[in-house]
């Protein structure tokens, strides 16, 4: 996302025709109980030994999940680089801040599934990286959950794509009613994806028009609690480097939890696309049912990234495996 308890949910699988002509795979939890039957084995341990070198990894998948899936499908179209011929997604402006340890955590993945004769280059990096966000959002106390599989890699990947289809961290409501609703999810599913912001990092570029030159009448966003505000201030001096990391969530900003809802009651949403959540009456009581049952949270977040999943996956006529994550074949 411009600038994106622990819990058992089973996930009924979705199955999908496909047509020739069509932009979806089927999708099943066994899809490579054959092919690969330690699949999700093995991208876990390969999570849980990039959790442990840095934890940025964790934030940095779930960014890299999103930001993929919003842009022509969840197709690790947004892994691909750019060659002189083709500037790809991930040198856009609003692609350029996605850390490398997400990506380098579905490389290792792909590294160790190709070591496994049987696995080798039958997984897409799309899949993978679909199971590494599960993975590090169990990493982080986050619920576990059933990953629908059988995406293929996507065949295009283009900067230009990706104008207009991310949140903006200034967006209201109806701006992110309208992105969600292109992909199929509810405002619901808004609220509980935005809710990825309980972990890692934003930078101060994004929020200095927030507490620096709000408007003509107001230097600071009036909705940011005054104490929060000095803090940022404090993270965030007039002059200092716009590439400057803030914590996303000022509480508990290495834990997957519901404390992102209790902070935007209190006025402590970093960007305006998450106070926003609060102030408009219309997704205020979602914010305030999930502050208080970090259950419901769960079982809607589940929901939503599974929904979330689905968007543009790729079928053996639109898609292939591919042997480089980073490059077509």
């Amino acid at each position: 996302m411009a600038s994106f308890g622990m819990v058992l949910v089973v996930v009924l699988c979705l199955t999908i025709s496909v047509f020739p002509d069509t932009t979806t795979a089927q999708l099943s939890r066994g899809f490579y109980s054959k092919t690969c039957p330690n699949v999700e084995q093995i991208v876990r341990n390969a999570v849980q030994k990039k959790v442990k070198q840095t934890f940025v990894t964790i934030p940095a998948t779930l960014r890299l999940f999103f930001h993929d899936c919003f842009v022509n499908g969840c197709d690790a179209s947004v892994m691909i680089q750019s060659t002189p011929k083709n500037k790809a997604e991930k040198d856009h402006p609003d692609n350029i801040s996605l850390a490398g340890d997400g990506f380098d955590v579905v490389m290792q993945a792909k590294k160790a599934l190709d070591a496994n004769p049987q696995c080798r280059n039958k997984v897409s990096c799309a899949d993978i990286l679909t199971l590494a966000t599960r993975d590090v959002v169990v990493a982080a106390g986050g619920p576990s959950y059933e990953v629908e599989l059988g995406r293929f890699d996507g065949l295009v990947s283009t900067a230009s794509s990706v104008e207009g289809n991310l949140p903006g961290p200034s967006d209201n409501v109806d701006k992110l009613n309208a992105l969600f609703k292109k992909n199929k999810l509810t405002q619901e599913d808004m609220i509980a994806l935005s809710a990825a912001h309980t972990l890692g990092f934003a930078h101060c570029g994004k929020v200095f028009k927030r507490i620096y030159n709000f408007n003509g009448i107001n230097s600071v966003d009036p909705t940011l609690n005054k104490a929060y505000a000095i803090e940022l201030q404090k993270a965030c001096p007039k002059n200092v480097d716009p590439r400057i990391a803030i914590n996303m969530d000022p509480v508990t900003p290495k834990t997957f939890d519901n404390t992102y809802f209790k902070n935007l009651q209190q006025g402590k949403g970093l960007f305006t696309s998450d106070q926003v959540l609060f102030t408009d009456g219309r997704s205020r009581p979602t914010v305030n049912a999930w502050a208080s049952n970090s259950t419901a949270f769960n079982r809607a977040f589940v929901t939503a990234i599974t929904k979330l999943g689905r968007v543009g996956v790729k079928n053996s006529h639109n898609g292939n495996i591919r042997r480089d994550c980073g490059a077509f074949n």
